[in-house]
């Protein structure tokens, strides 16, 4: 028998002064068995940091044709395609081709997951950035998680402060570009 997803809770508190968005969110969010709690954190942060109207998760690591997390207009169109971890170039492609913006948020070293999309056809390119924090950020977040947890999100002039259950960590948003 397969084992399924498992459900975390966040009640998020999100203040991002850099793009004048203050929230207070609850967000349900499926961990599949194989998904590491780095890309889970990864992915609820890259929510947070790009926090729109219809901005949804998709299914995550069992999604084979949408992001981690995407926004939808009124309409249904996707209007930001947003992947998590070490997207291959191809996603990059077929997202940038569909969406109106493409971005890339990842736990892992940046100079090693843009060197495996180099010399490989990615629809611009060069307007897709890709986001990572300071080294060890994530993984002392993914330390704090819980099943149900109390997320603090603040964002001043490119720095990210998160309290979680009650572990205060902060970072950079590095950025480098897909092109």
């Amino acid at each position: 028998m397969a084992i399924g997803a498992t459900i975390h809770t966040f009640a998020v508190q999100l203040a991002d002064v850099d793009r004048g968005v203050y929230e207070d969110l609850t967000l349900r969010v499926a961990r599949h068995p194989s998904e590491t709690a780095a890309f889970m954190m990864t992915r609820v942060l890259a929510y947070c940091l790009e926090y729109a109207e219809g901005i949804s998760f998709s299914e995550g690591v069992a999604a084979t044709d949408e992001p981690a997390v995407l926004v939808r207009d009124l309409t249904g169109r996707v209007t930001s395609w947003i992947e998590v971890g070490s997207p291959d170039a191809s996603r990059l492609h077929t997202g940038s081709k569909l969406a109106d913006r493409t971005v890339v948020y990842t736990h892992r070293d940046p100079a090693k997951v843009a060197a495996t999309w180099d010399g490989k056809r990615i629809h611009r390119a060069e307007d897709i950035p890709l986001r990572s924090f300071d080294p060890g950020f994530v993984d002392a977040a993914a330390a704090a998680l819980e099943r149900r947890s109390t997320l603090s999100v603040s964002v001043t002039e490119g720095t990210v402060y998160l309290e979680l259950n009650g572990t205060n960590l902060s970072t950079a948003i590095h950025e480098l570009r897909a092109g």
